[in-house]
């Protein structure tokens, strides 16, 4: 039966690519990672990974071995550190995911008070608004936005995320205050290009969703640019208020229609299905969601 640390290697290889980017990736030698990788060919009995200079590919019987392993691989490692860490410090390697915008102001604060309370951790943070792959991406876990596409990932809600609609004092008073949504369709509105249908902001109106269509002199592919375009006066915009709290708390944007805000978006930790989350990482989301829970969203 082969080795755990020869598996680690096989399955290190086909991720990384190549023999030496396994190397670095596990910390071996490259030496150590080939000797791994010949070990399981052999208790195998076929060739696994075909082998050049620069690059390695899985053969058909890789693949499907792979496939197989990785699996049980994980749910081993999972055990064995699950087991280790109820006697020890939590340590070693978590990686997350997050989304570009969200992570610097909520997940990173939260992650360098985790790492004060437990030093022997290390964190790798991959930024992306994308709903990236967990295992390609090699993530422990992620921090997602939004409603969830059907997939074997596991969820933990970690709280609800309020849309709204806001503008600039200056703008209100030149132009006045919407009181319905209707009324937005005579106000100039700051339109961010983001999904199928932009100019089709989702409100509730008598309980039920209505897409009011706006439109406006001025449109922007980035939430930076629309909050400025806000601010200077140049019409109304729809952003999660977690984006403009500050701005809001100074007085520089103020909200209105307040009662015909859509669904409150959910925030959710997930991880794969197919393995249990290790203890720190299970740690880690346990700690965010107690950091999280005063934010006021």
């Amino acid at each position: 039966m082969e080795r755990l640390d020869d598996l680690r290697a096989f399955l290190a290889v086909v991720e990384q690519g190549s023999l030496s980017a396994a190397a670095r990736y596990l910390r071996r030698t490259l030496q150590s990672v080939s000797r791994s990788l010949i070990a399981v060919e052999r208790g195998v009995g076929v060739e696994l990974v075909r082998r050049t200079t620069r690059q390695c590919t899985p053969t058909e019987a890789g693949t499907e071995y792979y496939q197989r392993v990785k699996p049980a691989y994980s749910a081993i490692d999972d055990a064995k550190l699950q087991a280790a860490n109820r006697r020890a410090t939590p340590s070693g390697l978590l990686r997350i995911g997050a989304s570009v915008l969200f992570a610097p102001a909520y997940v990173v604060p939260a992650i360098a008070a985790f790492m004060e309370r437990y030093p022997q951790i290390e964190i790798d943070l991959e930024l992306s608004d994308r709903f990236v792959n967990l295992a390609e991406g090699n993530l422990d876990l992620a921090i997602r936005i939004g409603d969830l596409p059907d997939s074997d990932l596991k969820a933990r809600r970690l709280g609800e995320l309020r849309r709204v609609i806001f503008g600039a004092p200056a703008y209100f008073e030149k132009h006045g205050r919407p009181r319905h949504p209707n009324d937005l369709r005579r106000h100039q509105c700051v339109i961010r290009r983001s999904g199928q249908d932009p100019s089709a902001w989702p409100l509730r109106v008598g309980g039920k969703r209505q897409n009011i269509v706006v439109t406006g002199n001025f449109r922007a592919d980035a939430t930076a640019s629309v909050i400025a375009a806000v601010t200077h006066g140049l019409g109304i915009g729809f952003l999660p208020l977690w984006q403009i709290r500050s701005l809001v708390d100074e007085g520089a944007v103020e909200l209105v229609l307040a009662a015909y805000e859509p669904p409150k978006v959910p925030i959710r930790a997930v991880w794969p299905a197919s393995r249990l989350p290790l203890t720190k990482a299970q740690l880690f989301i346990d700690f965010l969601a107690a950091q999280l829970k005063s934010q006021r969203w």
